[in-house]
């Protein structure tokens, strides 16, 4: 059958071409007309398969040279032509061949007096123009000239017919040596006065389509420097501006605004950034002779092309393949057993596991000094106040306000003497370890003290509390009412009182867990940063308690992105209320003018603080910039902020104009997070999600090549939001995410070290190694004391397998702590599928792998300037130090024979919703890149796929089908990559939390918090135990004992996740923004190619062809209201699967082929 319908079609098309009777072609028009109005658009794609488009390109030719032309034939090919034509992406290049350029266009010119005639040849104008080689040859010919004959002067005689020239016009222009020509020969002035003209007359939005096409013109034009010059010169700006203010009531006329928006973002002159250099305002001097400079490679192509693992396409590769960058190379993608140094160094990490050379005699004579101290561990508050187990004498540090020193407070009376009781932990540590351990215990110890004291004694007395707020009234009534007459303020807001900090520590009601401001105190005194931070910022100090409640993902206000570029294009036209004023600059603090009436004072030079530069531009608006990282001019994404001096229930506009990421969760639901001093102090010490009007998107700032440090000049894009504070004069922090310090990460360690139950949990925390800037990077070992010093239980202890698990590589990746924060805590926790995990496993774990990253406030990189999670190939021990000893401890584990059996880096995602893993195959790598893959050859265990499996079943967060297990060109030196071919740890992953929420599941549509994160670390150990029961031989002790946990854990999970739906399949894609507006400067894409657009246009004259030989324009019996006319306007668009039109009558003059964008 469809043999005989292809041979039925292929002979009305060979007939056509071929045929010189008239009755039979219009007879095989109207069957070819028939076919192609109803069914689905298959039908022409089926028609150009078979040649159609070559046959009427043909049968026009043939009709063109008969003299005079028959237009009976001409006008019904010219329609076909133009519905065919619109679906064939060869199109223009047939047209070409078919040498149908010039008579399309010869046809257009002795038609100008005849309008119905004329109409048709744009039609297929506008469709050959769709070719960009194919316009640029019409241009040539003169097309432009013609159809600026059609449209000017101004009239609302023949618009339908001015309607299409101004389409087939705009399809021209796409052409860059079109539009090239059209400046040259003065058309973008005209198109401006010929767009001001249908403005100013179309009162009643009769005519949006010939407003919009005119705009479309300008968009094409101004896609290249000259018409971008020329719409400069020519007051471009403020006539479109001017216009777009009449339109913003009206929702109907939003695809003029939209377009003309694009116009207006794209043409505000480029700007370099209002900083002195975009270099970062921290430097730090490289060891040897390595240098700092920033890469080389293009801005958007390399430097950020992943860390959180997420696929960044430079803007230029957006129509590749997604393909491109996966390795196909078998060779590679095999594990190697490499080394990068002499085989010898690995002897070095022999000390970092010292469980497998522990003796364990405290478990035969345990003192009773011991019993007593383990007593008094057990015991301990959740938030204890006693000693810092550290080797090291501390005296405690008092807390004092910015800019007071710890002189002129005097000693805490409460903790006067207040010293760790060295003697009773080293007689502790006697019992517990060997000589060996003790040695490495005494040098260690020696370590810290120097680290903390001997490289500068003055900086550790000078480390303060930022200022609370400076309403001392309010403080003194809510907290001190007994001794309101004796503490003052100081004219700078700061309670001079040496009790203040005393009592304000007093009032903490400890019920944080695991936080206790003491202990953070005293580990951010041994801080070692690059702008010598003297403050400590309140919530790190007071600490963080998770809301009782999630907050939904932000429903996105329609109208906000739009609305926020054209405040900035207001600030170029009507410069007149635009403040300037700097009132925070780190690079020229003289410069700054805090302080001043109405303005808000910010602050940001605490640890892991980004914020570089503050403007007020109106009285309640902001511009913000973020610091680089250091040694580096890019990575501006972390930023984390102090602001006071705020009025109440004022909506304050922040613009941080100098993000570089092409897209953001910000767009879709994300909001960032806000902690209020006042609140904490009434109980409520917690972050927030917090902010409307947010959106993200391209401005006019760039930053040229020369002062991009050899990089191709590049752009920034702005992060827009609006905060109400919930308080006058408080004091308020801001920050891009959850911030997690490694003070707190420090103290948190000091805490779990004294909670645990040292009879169950062998615990051993040891530096892996000195950061460059001189921190500490903390190496922890975690796992079950055996039972008892039997052999078999000592053996079993020893050949536990290892699992290997990484943080926060990327400093501005806070969420990777807190689910490392969570993984730690149910580590050492008394829960049994702890206390089990403990006895399957040996944890070796570093919870902060780049500390001086995140105390100096980077988003990326170490202090080298380099991505840490691109330096695994071939690491430097001085300028990446804690990836080459991490990598070494890895090596030094697979030399014994003992290579972990997962290896996890924990990373944040800020492009993507849920928790994922990205994991390595070597099959599903070829497959996706259309290799043939022989399996004979290429065997591989799919065993990497259990863990993800079993997460998506017992954890909320976690998502399977997001995950991916390809390996890419632009990967090989990731971490996840490297350690699963040179280790050869097949359950090699990256753990990607989410910055945002959850798009499925028991959290679907709810932002993700510090709770939720640190549940997804404690559901990633209860995974791992059903991993290693499903994976590795078992005790029958120990599978029965999993057995009744696992299947209560189970139980209680199944009862969550029925709770709500799951049903939604994952896509991979981000929804499109609730407005669908292009803000690229390079892209050209827009709604006028829509193929319903031109059928709605056929179709219509096909309805008043019979009634109406000439375009008259709108009669007054033909006039619609304005209302009436907006509601013809707002029509459904005709489904996808179907061509067919109705042939209703439609008014002279009624456009209804947009589709209005969803509210």
């Amino acid at each position: 059958m469809a043999e005989r319908e292809a041979s039925g079609l292929q002979v009305l098309l060979s007939t056509l071409q071929s045929s010189c009777d008239k009755e039979v072609i219009l007879n095989i028009l109207s069957v070819l007309t028939d076919l192609l109005s109803l069914g689905t658009g298959r039908r022409i794609h089926y028609v150009i398969s078979k040649g159609g488009s070559e046959a009427l390109l043909q049968a026009l030719t043939t009709a063109a040279r008969a003299e005079p032309p028959d237009h009976s034939t001409l006008l019904p090919l010219l329609r076909l032509l133009a519905r065919v034509g619109q679906r064939d992406r060869k199109f223009g290049l047939k047209v070409q061949k078919a040498e149908a350029t010039d008579i399309i266009l010869s046809l257009a010119r002795r038609n100008l007096g005849h309008h119905l005639h004329l109409i048709h040849c744009l039609w297929v104008l506008r469709v050959c123009a769709s070719n960009v080689t194919t316009g640029t040859t019409l241009g040539i010919n003169g097309a432009m000239e013609l159809l600026f004959k059609v449209i000017t002067p101004y009239s609302k005689r023949h618009v339908r017919t001015v309607r299409a020239a101004i389409e087939a016009l705009a399809a021209l222009l796409k052409s860059k040596s079109n539009s090239r020509r059209a400046v040259n020969r003065g058309y973008l002035g005209g198109l401006l006065r010929l767009y001001q003209d249908w403005h100013r007359n179309d009162v009643s939005n009769n005519y949006i389509y010939i407003r919009r096409g005119l705009l479309l013109c300008l968009k094409h034009i101004t896609n290249i420097q000259l018409g971008r010059e020329t719409f400069l010169c020519s007051q471009g700006m403020e006539i479109l501006f001017t216009s777009i203010q009449d339109c913003l009531f009206c929702k109907n006329l939003d695809p003029i605004i939209n377009t003309a928006t694009q116009i207006l973002r794209k043409c505000f002159p480029k700007e370099p950034l209002p900083v002195a250099t975009v270099r970062s305002s921290y430097s730090f001097p490289l060891p040897g002779n390595a240098k700092a400079e920033p890469p080389c490679e293009g801005y958007e192509g390399g430097y950020e092309s992943d860390g959180e693992e997420e696929a960044e396409n430079n803007e230029n590769l957006e129509n590749k393949e997604e393909d491109y960058d996966l390795e196909t190379d078998v060779n590679k993608l095999r594990s190697r057993a490499v080394l990068d140094r002499p085989e010898e160094e690995l002897g070095q990490y022999e000390a970092m596991c010292p469980e497998l050379s522990h003796n364990f005699q405290e478990l035969e004579s345990e003192s009773e000094e011991e019993k007593s101290l383990e007593d008094r561990t057990e015991s301990l508050p959740s938030t204890p106040s006693h000693f810092i187990p550290s080797a090291t004498s501390v005296k405690h540090p008092n807390c004092r306000w910015r800019n007071q020193s710890v002189t002129e407070m005097g000693p805490d009376p409460r903790e006067k003497g207040f010293e760790v009781p060295q003697q009773s932990w080293t007689k502790k540590e006697k019992c517990k370890w060997d000589l060996t351990d003790e040695k490495r215990d005494t040098v260690e110890a020696a370590q810290d003290e120097d680290s903390c004291k001997g490289e500068d004694p003055a900086r550790n007395h000078a480390l303060t509390l930022c200022p609370l707020p400076k309403e001392a009234a309010w403080y003194q009534k809510m907290f001190y009412p007994e001794c309101e007459a004796s503490i003052s303020p100081s004219p700078g807001g700061r309670l001079e009182s040496s009790d203040t900090v005393t009592n304000l520590l007093e009032k903490h009601q400890g019920n944080i867990p695991f936080h206790s401001p003491r202990f953070y105190i005293a580990r951010a005194k041994c801080v070692k940063s690059i702008p010598d931070y003297k403050d400590v910022a309140f919530p790190d100090f007071w600490g963080h308690q998770p809301p009782p409640y999630s907050k939904p993902m932000l429903e996105r206000k329609y109208g906000v992105q739009r609305n926020k570029v054209l405040d900035d294009v207001r600030r170029l036209i009507q410069p007149g209320d635009v403040i300037g004023r700097t009132v925070f600059d780190l690079d020229e603090p003289s410069h700054s003018s805090p302080g001043a009436p109405g303005c808000l004072t910010f602050f940001s030079k605490f640890e892991s603080g980004n914020l570089r530069k503050a403007i007020q531009v109106r009285e309640f608006e902001y511009d913000l910039i973020m610091n680089a990282d250091i040694n580096s001019n890019h990575h501006h994404q972390w930023f984390y902020f102090e602001v006071r001096d705020m009025k109440l229930a004022v909506p304050y506009r922040f613009n941080i104009i100098n993000c570089e990421k092409l897209n953001s969760q910000f767009n879709y639901g994300m909001q960032l997070v806000m902690y209020s001093v006042k609140e904490a102090l009434q109980g409520r010490p917690r972050w927030l999600r917090a902010g409307h009007d947010i959106c993200y998107y391209k401005n006019h700032y760039s930053c040229s090549t020369a002062a991009g440090g050899g990089m191709r000049g590049k752009c920034y894009y702005t992060l827009s939001f609006t905060v109400k504070f919930p308080h006058k004069d408080d004091v308020c922090y801001l920050a891009y995410h959850y911030p997690y310090t490694y003070s707190a990460m420090m103290s948190h360690l000091d805490i779990l070290e004294q909670k645990r139950n040292p009879k169950k949990v062998y615990w051993r925390q040891q530096t892996l190694c000195q950061t460059l800037g001189g921190n500490p990077c903390p190496l922890l070992t975690i796992t079950a004391m055996p039972d008892s010093k039997k052999r078999d239980d000592l053996e079993q202890f020893y050949d536990r397998p290892y699992v290997f698990l990484m943080a926060r590589v990327h400093p501005g990746e806070s969420n990777a702590s807190w689910v490392m924060k969570g993984t730690l805590e149910f580590l050492v926790s008394s829960d049994p599928i702890a206390d089990l995990l403990r006895k399957c496993f040996i944890f070796k774990i570093v919870p902060m792998l780049n500390p001086d990253g995140v105390i100096n406030g980077s988003h990326r990189c170490s202090l080298s300037g380099d991505d840490l999670n691109r330096q695994w190939l071939t690491p430097s021990s001085q300028l990446h130090p804690t990836i080459y000893h991490a990598k070494g401890l890895l090596y030094y584990l697979r030399s014994i024979g003992r290579a972990p059996l997962v290896f996890c880096d924990y990373h944040g995602h800020s492009q993507r919703k849920n928790v994922f893993l990205y994991g390595c195959s070597i099959k599903e790598t070829l497959w996706q890149a259309g290799c043939m893959v022989d399996t004979a050859v290429i065997t591989e265990d799919v065993g990497y796929r259990t863990l993800p499996k079993i997460l998506d079943k017992v954890a909320p967060a976690f998502v399977m089908n997001s995950c991916s297990f390809l390996v890419e060109k632009s990967r090989e030196s990731t971490a996840r990559v490297v350690v699963w071919k040179e280790i050869g740890v097949l359950r090699s992953y990256t753990m990607e939390s989410t910055y945002c929420g959850c798009s499925h599941g028991l959290y679907k549509g709810l932002q993700l918090g510090t709770q939720e994160l640190e549940e997804m670390g404690s559901k990633f150990c209860l995974g791992l135990l059903i991993l290693h029961l499903k994976s590795l031989p078992c005790s029958k002790k120990v599978m029965a004992q999993a057995a009744l946990l696992l299947d209560l854990e189970e139980e209680i999970t199944d009862r969550a996740q029925r709770s709500c739906s799951n049903s939604n399949p994952e896509t991979d894609d981000e929804p499109p923004c609730v407005e669908e507006i292009d803000y690229n400067t390079d892209s050209c894409s827009d709604d006028e190619g829509n193929f319903s657009e031109l059928d709605q246009e056929i179709q219509e004259c096909l309805s008043w062809v019979e009634g109406e030989t000439e375009d008259e324009g709108v009669t007054t019996g033909q006039t619609c209201s304005s209302k009436a006319r907006r509601g013809l306007y707002i029509s459904s668009q005709p489904a996808s699967n179907s061509t067919a039109l109705p042939l209703c009558s439609t008014p002279l003059g009624v456009y209804s082929g947009f589709e209005s964008s969803p509210a």
